[in-house]
Parts: structure tokens; sequence; C-alpha cells
């Protein structure tokens, strides 16, 4: 049986929530086991304080870990479970804020670790976005077993992210900016990488809205049906 763990902690489209839906329909689709963990406190903004995910021992027999977090000062040692995990070759699926997943504590041992992991682990760090009062028609630009059973162009809530993802990544959905508020940079929404075995997924989406809307459920299902090898849930596969 595959165990996934969950590590939540954004307040501001508060993924201790949304993530939690999201991981009851993981496990009813299947055979799997999820650790669902919460980042205390959940409050970040404006002065990011120190949080902890309690101990993360629980990652050394994870198969796959769903990240949605936002600027965590984690403890040494909770970030160096997290990069083992990732050394060894663990699977990871990653939202929205995941592109600013950790700050960096000054003098801490995994402190440039923190500050490397969105441009070595996902491909790109976070940059800017469009501004709130704006949204996304997104693209799928790719045909892969991530993006079955998606129509070719759908609008979501969430403003779009300015990312530069690297050659090695395969991008599978696109953004274009609707009524930004400021110069809009056309962007890569979602796209997955591999390391011999280790599967990779990054989507910039992941607003409460979005978490809601079936283009969205279609993308996250079909992600971790493939980074864990799984089939694709049936009825996603058309």
């Amino acid at each position: 049986m595959k165990k996934i763990v969950v590590l939540a902690g954004d307040g501001e489209y508060e993924s201790h929530r949304t993530m939690r839906s999201f991981a009851d329909r993981v496990s009813e689709q299947h055979d799997v086991v999820v650790d669902f963990r919460v980042a205390d406190p959940i409050e970040d903004m404006p002065d990011f304080p120190p949080s902890s995910f309690g101990g993360l021992g629980t990652l050394e027999d994870a198969d796959l870990v769903l990240l949605y977090t936002r600027f965590r000062v984690l403890p040494d040692e909770e970030l160096a479970a997290i990069a083992r995990f990732l050394d060894r070759g663990g699977d990871l699926l990653a939202l929205r804020t995941a592109n600013h997943a950790f700050l960096p504590a000054p003098g801490a041992a995994m402190a440039d670790w923190a500050a490397r992991f969105a441009d070595d682990v996902l491909g790109s760090a976070w940059t800017r976005h469009h501004g709130h009062s704006s949204s996304t028609e997104v693209s799928v630009v790719a045909d892969h077993w991530i993006t079955g059973g998606l129509p070719a162009r759908f609008a979501v809530r969430s403003w779009l992210y300015e990312t530069h993802p690297p050659a090695d990544a395969v991008v599978l959905l696109h953004g274009d900016p609707v009524r930004p508020e400021d110069r809009p940079v056309p962007s890569p929404v979602a796209w997955v990488r591999e390391r011999g075995d280790q599967r990779i997924f990054y989507c910039s989406l992941g607003h409460q809205e979005d978490m809601e809307q079936d283009e969205v459920r279609t993308v996250l299902d079909n992600a971790v049906a493939w980074c864990l090898h799984l089939e694709l849930v049936p009825d996603r596969a058309s």
C-alpha cells in the first residue's frame, strides 16, 4: 500500500482546509494511506513566525508528498527530513505557493537548502503575480497522462504566477492573464520533471475556488495517479 504525506500550511489560500478535501478524495480513489499534517501556527503573513509539523519522521516510508505551504520557517530537522525524502527519490506534488514553500532562517543549518528548494526541485521559484483582481485562462499544451479528460481551455479564478520552468520540465498547462493589474506575462501553469524514477509535479493553481473546480480536480487527481504510477481514475481517463 502506498503512503502519502500531506504538508499543508498556507493561511491565504487555506490549504489546511482545501487539501483536506483533496486528501479525502485521494483516499476514496486509491488504496493508499494518507498522513495529513498542518503547520502550527497556520497564520503566516506578515511576520512568518517559526512553525512546525510536529516532526516529520513519517516521511521515512512515504511514497509521495503533497506540498502546499508558504514561507514556512521550519526547524532544521523537519527541513532535513524533507530533503532526505527527496534525495532518496520520493515523489512530489506541489501546489501554488509551494514555489515559495520555505523561508530560510538566518544562520540555520538548512537555510541554503530552503532558499534553493523551489529552483532546484520544482524548477521555478516565486517572482510575481498579476494581481488579485485578475484571473487566468488556462490552455492544455501537452498530451500527457495528467491532462487526460481536460478541455482544451478553461478559466480559473486564481491570478497567474510568472514562472520560468527549466529545459528538463514538460509543460502541461499554460496560462494567459485576464485583466492583469500590471505587465502581462503569459506563463506555464503546470509542469512535470522526472529524475530517474522520481516524479515531480508543480501547478500554480490552488485558489480556494480553483480547488472546487472540476478541471482542477481532474488535474490533481491525475497528477496523484501519475506520481504513484497508478491507473487513472476511470471517469477521468477519457
